[in-house]
């Protein structure tokens, strides 16, 4: 088939984070063949690719056991929809971003039916539940990973897979423009600067984003003169205003309508929720303090499962605690703040910081729309 055909894909993305991933994907699966169509779930950065999504992205966008467990009907049942109607039409190929929980399952099934799948962005079983190699064995006849030790690891294991960079790596400048961005925000060009990331999801949002603004609130006793920013999503601002108001904040936090590669940018350091922000973080090159808060059920089932001694990327990319991780009953506002707080008196160690994380930016850059692109004619031609 020419890359003139038309070609018909199926993708599922179930959170801000996938549709990031799966909008850069789509970049380069339309410069191979033009004429694609797209169909599954998505968000909006897939939306404008002309992407059809047949259920709001939102219905998948759920963290931890016990969020899960809530929610699991209805997603079983948006799951078991999908499957039929992809059984139906039977796309070419389906590729499953990232959401490991729901696209897994159903890659197997569809895999099972003679489609062909792959999965973007290889589960993390190098930190937890490494017993999900046998899952993805049977899911996907090929692993796109954005980190360069993945391939080699799962390759032993008998799954196929291709080292494709870190897609915002080449998104995010080498050198951000933090003036420009705080010119766009309207921010002071001489102020210091917080950015509070809590979270994508509403369960973060309600895990987490108290704890940070009672941090803001500390900090800015401390330091009267610090301004902060937080992106949210517009769906979730009226739960977020009314969180600012509880911690004395209303009014004291500039909220940004999304927009959080222009807060990393603008920012000095950022109190963030463990999770891809984190990495995004680290390629701003800017110190952070990483923290996490959820379910305490879901928290002791996933401690039991924790390979590693770090939870925040880009500790577990530099094999080192080279930022702090302030999780579950750790994460209070007054610890929170304190260590937020260290990073705007520590130039030297900054810069050093910096200069870890370019590194590691280098590292990442790879042509990742074209290596996906090829990774995937194989499986098509294979």
């Amino acid at each position: 088939m020419s890359t003139n055909e038309q070609r018909r894909f199926a993708l599922v993305a179930g959170e801000a984070s996938g549709d990031l991933l799966a909008g850069l994907l789509l970049d380069g699966l339309e410069a191979r063949w033009p004429a694609l169509q797209t169909v599954g779930i998505g968000g909006p950065r897939m939306l404008a690719h002309g992407f059809q999504s047949w259920w709001p992205q939102e219905k998948l966008a759920v963290r931890g056991y016990i969020e899960v467990l809530r929610h699991y009907a209805e997603i079983a049942g948006i799951r078991r929809q999908l499957k039929a109607r992809l059984l139906r039409e039977r796309p070419e190929l389906f590729i499953g971003v990232d959401a490991p929980d729901f696209n897994l399952d159903l890659e197997a099934g569809l895999r099972r039916e003679g489609i062909k799948t792959v999965h973007f962005v290889c589960p993390s079983i190098w930190a937890w539940r490494p017993e999900r190699i046998n899952k993805i064995r049977a899911a996907a006849d090929h692993v796109l990973c954005i980190f360069p030790f993945e391939p080699e690891l799962l390759e032993k294991q008998g799954v196929a897979a291709s080292y494709v960079g870190h897609p915002v790596a080449n998104v995010i400048p080498m050198t951000p423009d933090r003036a420009a961005a705080r010119a766009a925000l309207g921010l002071d060009p001489e102020a210091q600067v917080v950015a509070l990331l809590p979270g994508s999801r509403r369960s973060e949002i309600r895990y987490l984003a108290a704890r940070f603004f009672a941090a803001a609130a500390l900090m800015q006793k401390a330091k009267p003169k610090l301004q902060f920013i937080a992106p949210i999503l517009p769906g979730l601002r009226d739960e977020v205003e009314g969180l600012l108001q509880a911690a004395g904040m209303a009014g004291q936090v500039t909220l940004l309508h999304g927009q959080s590669h222009a807060a990393l940018a603008a920012c000095d350091v950022t109190l963030i929720a463990s999770g891809t922000a984190t990495l995004e973080a680290a390629l701003f090159k800017r110190p952070m303090v990483i923290a996490y808060n959820m379910n305490g059920l879901s928290w002791r089932l996933m401690q039991r499962k924790q390979l590693q001694p770090w939870v925040g990327l880009p500790n577990i990319l530099c094999r080192e605690f080279v930022v702090p991780e302030l999780l579950q009953e750790a994460a209070s506002p007054e610890a929170l703040a304190s260590a937020t707080l260290e990073w705007l008196d520590a130039p030297v160690k900054v810069q050093a910081l910096q200069q870890r994380f370019s590194a590691l930016h280098v590292q990442l850059q790879r042509d990742t729309p074209t290596l996906c692109a090829d990774a995937i004619q194989k499986v098509l031609e294979g």
